[in-house]
């Protein structure tokens, strides 16, 4: 006999909570500081190297691509940071419950928003 149960297989229709998505985001954000990461220590290796180094690096971080990678790059790391201090919060027993959860995950995404917009304008 074939079991008769829902099955909602299109994740464009689930409604995930502020909690959920923050936590999800917190994984993303660890993977993409892992791939520029990369970049980061390749520049910071070449400005080392010699001052020809140095100048070129320099001159490549003139650019508004550049300063976008950089400024990507700030703001991840800004999330996973505020992410991983929430969840260490949450280990010791806090933002545990729904109400308080969602809220301390819609806080997280406001103040990374208004620390994205401060890196912006530090960097350009």
């Amino acid at each position: 006999m074939k079991k008769q149960r829902p099955v909602n297989l299109d994740l464009t229709t689930v409604s995930f909570p502020a909690s959920a998505v923050v936590s999800i985001l917190h994984r993303v954000t660890g993977v993409a500081l892992f791939v520029a990461l990369t970049f980061v220590f390749w520049a910071w290796a070449e400005s080392l190297s010699s001052p020809e180094g140095f100048a070129m690096v320099k001159d490549i971080m003139q650019s508004f691509l550049a300063k976008f990678i950089a400024w990507g790059t700030l703001v991840v790391l800004v999330y996973h940071l505020l992410g991983g201090i929430r969840h260490m919060f949450m280990d010791m027993g806090h933002f545990e419950e729904l109400h308080s959860g969602n809220s301390s995950a819609l806080f997280i995404m406001a103040l990374t928003v208004v620390l994205a917009i401060v890196l912006g304008w530090w960097l350009w």
